[in-house]
């Protein structure tokens, strides 16, 4: 698709820039969790957003997937909703023969539109295709098409009839972003902006860039202290280990895998070619740590007591 991969990523610089100003058209501010979602997508992760009712988080998906010229799918996640609601599920047509009906989960982007008011057996039907990439219906496997990616939201203030995700499945996810409200500036500019004309977004990517740009973030290089760096922190967030920071031991009951090591080496790689790097430097680690570590690391009754947010003990640690 170019000639080389010096080439490759000063376009994918310029395509992030184009992608900024398309998106930008629909949502106001925002600009880290685009930044983040953009960047999750070019590391073939999934991103879990937690925020208050209307702060345009389905909107910001939804524009996102039409600035990227990928199909788009919206799961409205709700107690009575059955796995093969998300997946899919075999009829019997005319001719008196079983024909699979694809479900909501074949498609580039899905958003599981508030993920935690499902039961878990629901929950479950995403683990495959999250990780695999594929679904099992009645003994039958089915690829989903490349690139796909899972954007749940989640409400943080109702928890009135929801079922909290299982680590196992939080997991799956690369990043947990949190949204915000926006500036008293950026609110004005919002209400003008959705009490007016719809602007029109236009794709400035396609599929076969998205996915060439994941092949080449898998192959920037990696200095040996950065790796040391990733691990290392990632080390001191386990308690009662040999490498656990003081906090970790204090104020956490568990800590990060080492899928989060893996997920904070690809994010940096891909923050570095967004940033118009060839490599990622320590700096790129800590701007990812965040959104990758706090929703694998789980506080304990200290912390809680004393008002700690996982936040402020990934800050510590780092």
């Amino acid at each position: 698709m170019f000639k080389s991969d010096v080439d490759g990523a000063n376009a994918l610089v310029s395509k992030f820039e184009l992608l900024k100003k398309e998106i930008g058209k629909v949502i106001i501010g925002q600009q880290e969790v685009i930044h983040d979602t953009v960047l999750c997508m070019f590391c073939q992760g999934h991103v879990l957003l937690v925020g208050v009712p209307g702060l345009a988080k389905t909107l910001l998906i939804n524009t996102i997937g039409k600035a990227l010229g990928l199909s788009f799918s919206r799961i409205q996640f709700t107690p009575d909703l059955m796995p093969s609601d998300i997946v899919g599920t075999e009829i019997l047509d005319e001719s008196r023969q079983f024909r699979f009906v694809k479900g909501p989960v074949f498609a580039n982007i899905v958003l599981a539109d508030e993920i935690n008011r499902t039961p878990p057996k629901t929950q479950a039907a995403l683990l495959e295709a999250m990780q695999e990439k594929n679904v099992t219906v009645s003994g039958k496997t089915y690829k989903l098409e490349e690139p796909f990616f899972v954007l749940a939201t989640q409400n943080p203030i109702e928890q009135e009839g929801t079922y909290p995700l299982p680590e196992a499945q939080l997991d799956r996810f690369m990043f947990n972003l949190m949204l915000d409200y926006p500036s008293y500036e950026e609110e004005i500019a919002v209400v003008k902006s959705t009490t007016t004309i719809n602007n029109k977004v236009n794709a400035v990517m396609s599929a076969e860039e998205i996915k060439y740009f994941q092949e080449l973030v898998r192959r920037v290089p990696v200095s040996d202290h950065v790796y040391e760096y990733a691990v290392g922190l990632v080390s001191r967030t386990r308690p009662s280990t040999v490498r656990a920071h003081e906090w970790a031991d204090k104020y956490l009951s568990w800590g990060a895998g080492p899928r989060a090591s893996q997920h904070l080496i690809s994010g940096a790689k891909a923050n570095a070619l967004m940033c118009g790097k060839f490599s990622p430097d320590i700096e790129d680690v800590r701007r990812v740590a965040v959104p990758v570590l706090q929703h694998r690391l789980v506080k304990n009754y200290s912390a809680q007591a004393e008002g700690l947010t996982i936040e402020e003990i990934i800050h510590k640690m780092l």
